[in-house]
């Protein structure tokens, strides 16, 4: 259960890395990167961030590279929220891939289901 602080400062911390991400995802052609979630520890020093990358084929390349950039994202983030934390926290990324698995449900009750089955005149 998060605290009140701990929901607006993941609030916070979603807005400006989803402008980051906004910035970052141009030098990444063709790919759109959505920050889905942020979950930060009770401490404040860790924020674990969930991303939606689009197309998701190229996610893992996506997220690799977000994760050797991982220091130059937090000295952004940390120069955007500098005055309203006194401690930027240390980031991990995650891939959300819940628009994948809801997309492969619907393509599933879209199917056509198999027909009833029919006896054969013996």
């Amino acid at each position: 259960m998060e605290t009140t602080r701990q929901q607006k400062i993941s609030r916070m911390l979603q807005k400006e890395l989803g402008e980051i991400f906004l910035l970052y995802a141009r030098e990444i052609q063709g790919t759109l990167i959505t920050v889905t979630s942020v979950r930060i520890s009770p401490d404040l020093g860790i924020a674990r961030t969930h991303l939606s990358i689009f197309p998701s084929d190229k996610s893992t390349a996506v997220l690799a590279r977000v994760q050797e950039d991982t220091r130059a994202i937090r000295y952004d983030l940390g120069k955007r929220v500098r005055y309203q934390l006194r401690i930027v926290p240390e980031l991990f990324f995650h891939i959300d891939d819940s628009l994948d698995y809801l997309e492969n449900i619907d393509n599933l009750l879209r199917s056509d289901p198999p027909g009833p089955a029919t006896e054969e005149n013996e």
